[in-house]
């Protein structure tokens, strides 16, 4: 129905009147039928403790209908190829404007892509080339890394004037692929001890691979296609046997009237596993390639993925290869120099790609970084530079957390990317815990007053100045501060580093305290992630605990995350006498109607997909007769309906007593997840949720040093100091803890500080500083001196 307003004065125009985004009752995940207001062309932030809703409003609520609402716009037969969203759980979303999402999700899995090919960097550069090189070897695609070069002949049939006609034809493509590595710059070899035991056979369990039991499908394709015998120890394989076994091509077979296909067992695994990008992989995957594949640098392209030709063509001495080598901010310089008024546009959109890079801080980069080797908040800011010279307006940019991964001094560089977006006319939307970030806001949102059933309610609205008197946990904790210690602890030993030169790294020798808590800090860029990464993690005895996103369908849930769902399937079974499977959704117990999933999805084609509770389970997933097995007094989905915090009590005393289960949920709780459901699907979690998760389960892992990668990430003030005391602990009960952290209250708490610098890239990779925070405060030498230094003021 149509509607019309009469403006309020004579020079306003009614369409000068949508000034907001509005909100009426939000429910989604833990949303409790909230209400908002808010403004357009400002700068929004939402805080809160962590899981107290910010993501499911921002994210969850006003991005995904706006980006639904454009979906609908395409033809039927387009939205056929798109993604199917769902409405979000809302009343009235009125006043939404086209939503880009600028999130810290990692770039891509493949491992052809790269820092220049994620930006079209690499694109514009190639057209440089194929223009300006000497020699000239091709078009664009002949410094194509992706493209291989291939040339054939045939006879092709037409029909011209009614006559049929055949005629021999030739083809060729000159592209730039290193036929050797096909790519990839690398080559692999495999260690065969590491796949199978050859005194055993395939019925037997030979395979040591991940995901290849004896009874799985991955097996049975090489025991029943007739190539090999099942029961013959692999060792007694002849040369013929042992070739179809490694490396057959593949070739279709008949199993059970199913046509499949089999291939070789390395040709399978270079597809299913090496193809990808390392950081992508499952933990347990990684570290099975991590000792059975050795990677190293093709001899015939030098690592650079490229093909003869392409690196003989230069322009002023450089080739491709030297030019995606190069220091971003050193090739934009480089760029600049080019004086070609024959493709003098194509060099100003390059210049003006690499200038952002500069800009917003990820200059110490090169064009052939792997696009899977960038943290989430680098991946997060080079998602930005395409944004930053869009002529678009009344667009609504969302960010999560844009200051991860940066330092101090560069949080101040990324307020101004934020301004410079919301000045041109665009609603800013920002999900962010860091106080810097906080303060700039025209406009902030506070969620709580805690996390999952206990918070999804708007808790203040106002400017920062309100926000800091305001009744609230994030009002109370803006100001916080944590003092830097007056005592430290003694080391118990160190772990020497000596000449460590990956990436950036200028030689370093150090010595690292162990039994310490030991903080490396530095700008982006600086060689901290190089340094441990480099000369720590691969080590015996260190236990890594990264940022790398947790994988998981909505079956996934923190029980079978952490493995918790083990003991207690168990338990349940001892307790009633029956098998452990009945007590699982993904097995025997599974309600037969939603096999397991709780809910019903109705496909509506390219409307989108309805899901209901399942009627007969009423949501419980499991079958009516499961639920009458009892442990405690409660049948098995009443304890997938706890929270962790109750759960805790409830395995530790009493009938339902299982000490495994509640060693789990006492690390759980340790985290700050007290207040999660167990059998809560793990898409619902937030970000900083999903990492602690991660931590609670990477705890159980016996080592001796512990390094953590920014584990404040995605707190809220209130739960730094819960981190801080979990440090502790770890250090306390005798391990040696490293952690990589911009935090200024974490380095405030260290028994001792690396610092790396002075810069980023070719400016940083040395050793600015060593020593306890005191007397990095005092000596005020560095970047983060000053910062910590500035901080430690504030507190006192």
């Amino acid at each position: 129905m149509a509607s019309t307003s009469t403006p309020a004065s004579p020079s306003a125009h009614a369409a000068d009147s949508h000034d907001l985004i509005r909100v009426r009752g939000a429910r989604e995940n833990n949303l409790a039928d909230v209400s908002v207001d808010i403004p357009k062309r400002r700068l929004t932030v939402f805080t809160g403790v962590s899981g107290s809703g910010k993501s499911s409003l921002v994210f969850g609520t006003i991005a995904a209908e706006s980006q639904r609402m454009i979906n609908e716009t395409y033809s039927a037969f387009l939205q056929g190829f798109m993604p199917s969203l769902a409405r979000p759980d809302v009343d009235v979303l009125e006043g939404l404007t086209t939503a880009i999402i600028v999130d810290q999700e990692r770039m891509g899995s493949n491992a052809r892509s790269t820092v220049g090919t994620a930006t079209d960097a690499n694109a514009m550069l190639r057209i440089v080339f194929s223009r300006l090189g000497d020699p000239h070897v091709g078009s664009p695609q002949a410094f194509s890394f992706n493209v291989a070069s291939i040339s054939g002949a045939g006879a092709v049939t037409f029909e011209k004037g009614g006559v049929t006609t055949k005629e021999r034809r030739e083809f060729s493509i000159t592209g730039g692929m290193c036929p050797t590595c096909e790519g990839r710059g690398t080559v692999n070899d495999i260690d065969l001890t590491q796949l199978y035991d050859d005194s055993k056979s395939l019925a037997e369990g030979a395979l040591t691979i991940p995901n290849y039991t004896a009874d799985g499908w991955m097996v049975r394709i090489f025991t029943e296609s007739g190539f090999l015998d099942p029961d013959k120890p692999i060792k007694k394989y002849t040369k013929i046997e042992l070739h179809d076994f490694l490396y057959k091509e593949p070739v279709k077979v008949k199993m059970q009237a199913i046509n499949m296909t089999y291939e070789g067992l390395i040709p399978k695994i270079q597809k299913s596993m090496l193809s990808k990008d390392r950081e992508a992989m499952q933990p347990h995957i990684r570290a099975f390639v991590d000792r059975a594949v050795t990677f190293t640098a093709c001899a015939d392209c030098g690592g650079t993925r490229l093909n003869e030709g392409a690196r003989a063509s230069k322009i002023a001495g450089i080739n491709i290869a030297d030019a995606c080598a190069m220091q971003i901010s050193d090739l934009a310089e480089w760029v600049r120099g080019l004086k070609e008024p024959s493709v003098a546009p194509l060099l100003e959109a390059l210049q003006q790609t690499l200038d952002s890079f500069v800009e917003i801080g990820l200059g110490y980069l090169s064009l052939d970084r792997p696009a899977g080797t960038l943290s989430g908040g680098e991946a997060q800011r080079t998602k930005m530079i395409r944004h930053l010279s869009s002529s678009l307006t009344d667009i609504t940019y969302v960010f999560d957390e844009p200051t991860i991964g940066l330092h101090p001094h560069d949080i101040q560089r990324m307020n101004e990317l934020l301004f410079r977006l919301r000045d041109k006319g665009n609603t800013v939307l920002v999900v962010e815990h860091k106080p810097e970030t906080i303060s700039i806001a025209d406009h902030i949102v506070d969620l709580g007053p805690g996390a999952g059933t206990e918070g999804g309610q708007i808790c203040f609205e106002g400017s920062f100045a309100e926000l800091r008197q305001s009744d609230t946990v994030t009002g109370h904790h803006i100001d916080d501060r944590v003092s830097v210690k007056s005592e430290v602890r003694s080391p118990t030993g160190v772990m020497k580093i000596r000449g460590a030169d990956t990436h950036n790294l200028k030689n370093v020798d150090i010595d690292i305290p162990l039994g310490t808590l030991v903080v490396v800090t530095g700008v982006a860029g600086s060689g901290k992630s190089s340094l441990i990464h480099g000369s720590v993690i691969p080590r015996d005895g260190v236990v890594s605990v990264d940022q790398a996103a947790i994988k998981g369908s909505r079956r996934s849930n923190p029980a079978t995350y952490t493995g918790l769902l083990e003991p207690i399937r168990k338990a349940f079974a001892k307790a009633n006498g029956v098998k452990p499977a009945l007590f699982s959704a993904n097995s025997e117990g599974a309600c037969p109607n939603c096999n397991g999933a709780g809910v019903i999805y109705t496909d509506l084609g390219v409307m989108a997909t309805v899901s209901t509770p399942c009627e007969v389970c009423e949501g419980k997933r499991f079958m009516a007769s499961v639920l009458e097995y009892k442990l405690g007094g409660h049948d098995i989905s009443e304890v997938l309906g706890m929270s962790v915090a109750e759960a805790e009590a409830f395995f530790g005393e009493g009938e339902a007593r299982t000490p495994a289960a509640h060693a789990i949920l006492d690390r759980l709780v340790d985290v700050g997840l007290g207040y999660l459901r167990l059998g809560q699907p793990l898409p619902t979690l937030s970000g900083g949720e999903r990492q602690r998760l991660k931590l609670a389960t990477q705890m159980a892992d016996k080592g001796d040093v512990y390094v953590l990668d920014e584990p404040t990430t995605g707190l809220h003030l209130a739960d730094v100091e819960r981190l801080l005391g979990l440090l502790d602990r770890l250090v306390d009960s005798g391990k040696s803890v490293i952690v990589v952290e911009h935090h200024q209250a974490v380095m405030a708490h260290a028994d001792w500080i690396v610092d790396l610098g002075p810069g980023a890239g070719n400016d940083g990779g040395s050793i600015v500083f060593e020593g306890t925070p005191a007397d990095l405060v005092a000596a005020k030498s560095t970047l983060t001196a000053q910062h910590l230094a500035a901080y430690v003021a504030q507190e006192d």
